[in-house]
């Protein structure tokens, strides 16, 4: 029989002490999301919860239980300084002396989703704090995070993380427990899928409408693509990282800076799809090389396969 590997147990293999406790912390709380989750129906947590969060969106009751959960559990651990949200405008800063980690994360993403019980998420990215200016050490490049993951709630509740070295997946078990259940995941260089709001497709520039049709052509690799759509960031993602493809948030006539969050949503997934042979975009540059203003910065996202990304980043340099 294979010896069971917990997350803390793998990080701890390259890594800090300290990135060990952040991950403890961060599965911690994972497992009581899932639990509240799968209880959903049989509690009064679906729904609105009568708030409108910083981005302007309404909140959901899930939203604010998570978004509690991942920073009650984050904030007691030493190792964090502070946590950024995408539920709360401004960083929470912990009385923490010595601190060496800020965790950056998107606690509920899709929560719309769980009145209809399709699959949402957690998102995640951890940087490194060595004093000084706060804000300065959270409005870095994505190439300074020291580790990134998401939990999908689904069918299985899987963790899938990255310290820089590689791709892992856990799988909660029944002891509640993640269990690595995959490691050195690698995505396909070119995947048969594409995933996007098409409903969006009019108001996109003309490159990427064109990039569409010539996947449907299969002027890419000699196969036509088929549509992949959930609507849940981590879930089309999740199906990305495995199967190969492309996913595709582009620029729209309404937003024209992008729809995602660079900090924890872009960065994190850019990085694990790195880290497993893909690549990720805004367009032109590489999503992990762009410098952030602001805390909730947005940003297209083109994201997946290596030959489908950079198809894309090919046509949008030679469309301006």
């Amino acid at each position: 029989m294979a010896t069971k590997v917990t997350v803390e147990q793998h990080v701890a293999e390259g890594a800090s002490p300290e990135l060990r406790e952040v991950f403890g912390g961060i599965a911690a709380a994972a497992r009581e999301i899932a639990k509240k989750i799968r209880l959903a129906g049989l509690s009064d947590v679906l729904g609105a919860y009568g708030a409108v969060n910083v981005q302007g969106e309404q909140q959901q009751k899930l939203d604010v239980f998570a978004n509690d959960v991942m920073m009650q559990s984050l904030g007691a651990l030493g190792s964090v300084i502070a946590c950024v949200s995408e539920e709360d405008e401004a960083p929470v800063v912990f009385e923490h002396v010595g601190a060496k980690y800020v965790v950056i994360f998107d606690p509920l993403d899709g929560s719309s989703n769980i009145d209809v019980n399709v699959n949402v998420g957690t998102i995640f990215s951890v940087q490194e704090f060595s004093g000084g200016d706060l804000t300065a050490a959270i409005l870095q490049p994505g190439t300074k995070q020291v580790a990134a993951g998401y939990v999908v709630y689904g069918p299985s509740t899987i963790l899938v993380m990255t310290t820089g070295a590689g791709v892992a997946a856990f799988t909660l078990d029944d002891s509640g427990e993640f269990v690595r259940s995959s490691e050195s995941m690698h995505m396909p260089e070119q995947g048969p899928y594409y995933t996007a709001n098409e409903a969006n497709a009019a108001s996109w520039p003309a490159a990427y409408r064109e990039y569409l049709a010539m996947l449907l052509r299969g002027e890419l690799g000699g196969k036509a693509y088929s549509a992949r759509y959930i609507g849940s960031l981590v879930a089309d993602f999740h199906r990305t990282l495995l199967k190969g493809g492309v996913f595709l948030y582009p620029p729209t006539d309404k937003a024209p800076k992008g729809k995602l969050r660079l900090l924890y949503e872009a960065n994190p997934l850019a990085l694990l799809a790195e880290q497993a042979g893909g690549a990720a975009v805004n367009g032109p540059k590489r999503i992990l090389e762009l410098q952030p203003e602001q805390i909730h910065q947005r940003t297209p996202l083109i994201v997946g396969s290596k030959r489908e990304v950079e198809a894309l980043q090919k046509a949008v340099l030679e469309a301006r």
